[in-house]
């Protein structure tokens, strides 16, 4: 049937979802063990909100049931994608995947600590960054008293590596 004949108010509405944190193309989807935990309990929580849907509402319950149903279809893409990594299986003394960092930027001497995490665990007020971020890539299989460039187009920082934790 065209969709002519359809009343307006059956109209499915298509649910608008923020996209999942950006992940490069041909970028391997790395998750700490705490990353992949808080996603499965993310798609948990989804779930339980979708299960208890109050259906006296038809159109409301179909507009929330497809709402979260497109959320968890991005996070299952998202989880069946992810790779943990294990740091303890890394090199302890340089900078990878899953470490804290401790740094000093050495033109105002301001230290700071960051752990390098996957995508969707980055959060700068948790002070994790992602594995893509420059500052990350910059760090990267640095060891303690070495010096990581970070170029910022004409300018460039430098950070001296201080404490690496796993």
């Amino acid at each position: 049937m065209s969709r002519g004949f359809v009343k307006e108010d059956d109209q499915e509405e298509v649910p608008i979802i923020a996209p999942r944190a950006d992940l490069p193309i041909n970028e391997e989807n790395f998750v700490t063990q705490n990353g992949m935990d808080l996603l499965l309990e993310e798609r948990q929580t989804l779930l339980l909100e979708q299960e208890n849907l109050d259906n006296s509402q038809e159109k409301e319950y179909r507009i929330a049931f497809n709402y979260i149903n497109a959320k968890l279809k991005l996070l299952n893409e998202r989880i069946s994608s992810a790779k943990i990594i294990e740091p303890e299986k890394l090199p302890q003394d340089q900078v990878h995947f899953g470490a804290t960092v401790t740094f000093k930027n050495l033109e105002n001497n301001q230290k700071q600590t960051f752990q390098i995490v996957g995508v969707d665990e980055a959060d700068i007020k948790k002070q994790k960054i992602s594995f893509i971020t420059p500052l990350a890539k910059a760090l990267m299989h640095k060891k303690a008293c070495e010096t990581a460039v970070l170029n910022l187009g004409e300018r460039k920082n430098e950070f001296e590596i201080l404490v690496i934790k796993y």
